[in-house]
């Protein structure tokens, strides 16, 4: 692999720059900036808390456990899809030279030869790697959540022990929710780093655009201002 990166010219070093830029910058200011605590993302975090605080002060929790359920259910069906994905693109690996002849008839074309292509095809599967990676955590995570779930003592808020049980159940479905996204993150920049196969131009305006459509939707959305209301 390390002998095929001199087939990389500048401009696609270039865009390569402006692609994990985006995502590592992106991943850095909603999660870990001072601006974070503005976005969807925190948000849901205070709703997870009170989540936890009244399923505490309930006797019956087959409502909490159907929630978790259908949050499992989700997170299945990405990690699912996307073992389909990966399967798909090391096939393409595989078929490089008809993928390569395929490609050359289009206008946009920019695959280059076959060291080239399968560098290309490298970053997409990486992209949905990391994501199969983040959602089978996330699944994990979702799981102790249910045993806490099961252990949870029954107690009002204020009372000895039932607040740090509270943060304990909020951090669990935090941290499993926040595995989520990312997986999400990594869907969505995976498609911006299949644009590359057509041209390095494409792979950074795909970037770009995606870097702006997660922006607005976790701090512009008319999602985060439903969760605003409530306040």
């Amino acid at each position: 692999m390390s002998g095929a990166l001199h087939h990389l010219a500048i401009a696609d070093w270039l865009v390569l720059f402006v692609f994990f830029s985006c995502w590592a910058g992106y991943g850095w200011f909603s999660e870990h900036s001072r601006w974070a605590s503005g976005g969807l993302i925190s948000s849901t975090r205070e709703f997870r808390l009170e989540w936890a605080y009244r399923m505490l002060a309930r006797e019956v929790r087959v409502t909490d456990s159907t929630l978790i359920g259908n949050l499992v259910n989700s997170v299945t069906f990405y990690a699912n899809t996307t073992i389909y994905i990966i399967a798909g693109l090391v096939a393409a690996l595989g078929a490089a030279d008809k993928l390569l002849n395929f490609t050359s008839d289009l206008a946009l074309s920019g695959a280059g030869n076959r060291e080239l292509l399968e560098i290309k095809l490298m970053l997409v599967l990486a992209s949905f790697v990391y994501a199969y990676f983040k959602f089978t955590w996330s699944l994990r995570q979702f799981n102790l959540l249910s045993i806490l779930v099961g252990a949870a003592p029954l107690g009002e808020r204020g009372d000895a022990g039932i607040e740090s049980y509270a943060r304990r159940l909020a951090g669990a479905n935090n941290l499993a929710g926040d595995d989520f996204n990312r997986g999400i993150r990594a869907y969505y920049f995976g498609l911006a780093a299949s644009g590359w196969l057509l041209s390095p131009l494409l792979l950074g305006i795909l970037a770009v655009l995606i870097l702006l459509v997660l922006y607005r939707r976790d701090y512009r959305s008319a999602a985060l201002g439903i969760l605003r209301r409530q306040r």
